[in-house]
């Protein structure tokens, strides 16, 4: 090695620490605020997940997974997770097929309307979930809008039970979470070069087969992306179970809530992680499975 090739390969190195350490001065305090907010709270939860709670409201410091066993074995709050893994897996393939096809539009189109297209799409999310709730009651209550107009026109003699079911509850997180899906698409199908797919359909691949074996696998991390952040969301969904499946609907985030209201704090706090672990898992295991079955 010349005294040149050295004196280069010494240059390099100093230059990538340098940017290293740019980088590190820039995101480092960003990091450490997130990550205080984040771990500290966190290990204080944790810490009284692991306590006793006594019926007379008090609360032991004797460290112990009785909470987790109490969650694991009792058929209630099993089945309460269960509904909510349930919803937020139809909540999130309706997105990814609904949203998927209206991505695609958006990202191909040259009309001079497509700023406001993607308006559009964005507009819902300057209201609030609670607000978005209010109006599928509106439209799907006993005296809401869809009954009338199916009862005034002789299709139903008596109102549809439509409010307080899984089915409504769908519906309105699937209103809330579709345009994160559709904005995060659509940022990746947009960086896809049209003439792969004039090449695809030059070298005689169908329509059909062109998107499932050029577009489909190029635009993997937009949907691994936005359906991780659909699921996650609908995990966690709050106001929208409450307000549309009723006191009845019991998914996991009023669980914890209510556990709270109640003072039981260990066990909200071992339900809430027993949420974020579950939450944590799957969207792990479902990115990893996709990567793989496309990688190949």
């Amino acid at each position: 090695m010349t005294v040149e090739n050295v004196l280069d390969s010494n240059k390099v190195r100093k230059k990538s620490r340098s940017q290293t350490f740019s980088v590190s001065i820039l995101i480092g305090p960003a990091t450490l605020i997130v990550l205080a907010g984040l771990l500290i709270p966190g290990l204080i939860l944790f810490r009284y997940s692991l306590e006793h709670y006594s019926p007379n409201g008090l609360i032991d410091a004797v460290l112990s997974g009785e909470n987790y066993i109490k969650f694991i074995a009792d058929p209630y709050y099993r089945t309460v997770l269960f509904r909510t893994l349930r919803v937020a897996l139809w909540c999130t393939i309706a997105c990814l097929i609904v949203g998927f096809p209206l991505a695609f539009v958006l990202a191909r189109t040259r009309s001079r309307f497509k700023n406001l297209l993607i308006l559009l799409i964005v507009l819902p999310l300057f209201v609030g979930n609670a607000v978005r709730a209010a109006g599928w009651m509106t439209l799907l209550g006993n005296k809401g809008m869809l009954n009338s107009i199916l009862m005034s026109l002789g299709v139903i003699v008596q109102p549809l039970e439509m409010m307080y079911s899984e089915g409504a509850v769908v519906a309105g997180l699937i209103s809330i979470n579709l345009p994160f899906m559709v904005l995060t698409l659509q940022s990746v199908l947009e960086s896809i070069d049209r003439s792969i797919d004039e090449a695809a359909l030059s070298l005689g691949a169908g329509p059909w087969k062109t998107f499932w074996r050029v577009i489909w696998p190029l635009s993997l991390p937009g949907i691994v992306t936005g359906t991780i952040m659909v699921f996650i969301m609908a995990m966690n969904a709050y106001a929208t179970p409450v307000l549309l499946g009723g006191p009845q609907f019991k998914t996991m985030a009023p669980l914890v809530y209510d556990q709270f209201q109640l003072g039981n704090w260990p066990f909200g706090a071992a339900a809430s992680f027993i949420l974020m672990a579950t939450t944590m898992v799957l969207t792990a295991l479902a990115s990893y499975w996709l990567q793989r079955r496309y990688r190949q």
